[in-house]
């Protein structure tokens, strides 16, 4: 029983230690260079479509919730007609 733990004890660390690694690209240079830029652009805005789109998504969302907590309030405030 002793021996068979260890001989998966052993095998699991090779199988974990000899798996491929992939090498990722730094692009922390690129990024810093692009956000840096003086270009007239806000910083919120210059990643491209998605930060455009996630922009415009919060902003609708935060002007909806306004909105809504606003009629609640006014909703809440009314007396109940019985």
């Amino acid at each position: 029983m002793y021996r068979q733990l260890m001989r998966l004890q052993q095998l699991s660390r090779r199988t974990i230690s000899s798996s491929g690694r992939r090498q990722v690209e730094n692009v922390v240079k690129e990024k810093q260079k692009l956000f840096q830029a003086d270009n007239g652009m806000p910083v919120h805005l210059k990643g491209g479509a998605a930060d455009a789109i996630l922009y415009r998504l919060t902003m609708a969302l935060t002007v909806f919730g306004t909105g809504f907590a606003l009629y609640e309030l006014l909703v809440a405030a009314m007396p109940k007609k019985s």
